[in-house]
């Protein structure tokens, strides 16, 4: 959820009127304390010839991603993003948490075939600040503003309110809400996860958190249809489920 432009160290407020309650406060420091290291890591954007490697690879002026880093998708989820759609050819991608990998999508979905792309972020200057980030590189997606509403199921927290959702969703991209409204506040996409058919993808990033990684283990009890890999290149890990069946 982040624009091109340079973000803060500090995840920005999560823009939900309702209030965490006691507990919540504490999970996310003690999340916090523990996480640190992945935290630290997480800030790093990946190595500048890898950078260059892709937006060579897009066809993108050197210029397209002039701030990578901080709290933006690093360039392993980017180069992992541009190879699931050249191998997958998605119709219908879903992309939760705008910024960076709206950009690269985007413009990879326009190289492979076409497809559509919504993307949604709790930012509604987020949102409108992506579109103009595509729109100079002659790009375009279904953009959505989707406050943060109550969380579906027993998943704690906080949720994207999406709407004008597909039936069928080839390729989920999860990167967001921030840690910062709750660390297992991700969990929640599995709500879409009944719309991926078999050999769908879903690509959750920050997964080397320790947040991220009791997601995972949750996923992987409640969804024996889907495989579920740790990448652990690049600076964050990048969870990677299949439908398997």
């Amino acid at each position: 959820m982040t624009s091109k432009f340079a973000t803060g160290l500090l995840p920005r407020a999560h823009g939900s009127a309702a209030e965490p309650t006691l507990g919540d406060r504490l999970i996310v420091i003690l999340y916090g304390a523990i996480g640190w290291p992945w935290l630290l890591k997480s800030l790093s954007g990946g190595r500048r010839r890898d950078k260059a490697r892709l937006l060579a690879r897009l066809g993108l002026p050197a210029d397209a991603l002039p701030n990578l880093g901080s709290w933006k998708a690093d360039t392993a989820l980017l180069h992992r993003i541009v190879d699931t759609i050249e191998q997958l050819r998605p119709a219908h991608v879903v992309e939760l948490g705008a910024g960076a990998s709206t950009l690269v999508t985007a413009k990879a979905l326009a190289l492979n075939g076409g497809g559509r792309l919504l993307s949604f972020d709790q930012h509604a200057d987020f949102v409108e600040a992506t579109g103009a980030w595509l729109a100079e590189h002659g790009l375009a997606a279904e953009l959505h503003a989707a406050p943060l509403v109550p969380a579906p199921s027993d998943w704690p927290r906080l949720w994207y309110d999406v709407r004008h959702l597909p039936d069928q969703i080839d390729l989920l991209i999860i990167d967001g809400p921030p840690w910062t409204v709750h660390p297992f506040v991700r969990g929640a996409a599995e709500v879409l996860f009944d719309r991926l058919p078999v050999g769908g993808i879903v690509l959750l990033d920050d997964a080397a958190r320790p947040g991220e990684r009791v997601v995972a283990r949750r996923w992987r009890r409640r969804w024996p249809n889907f495989r579920f890999d740790l990448d652990k290149s690049g600076t964050k890990g990048t969870l990677v489920g299949v439908r398997i069946f």
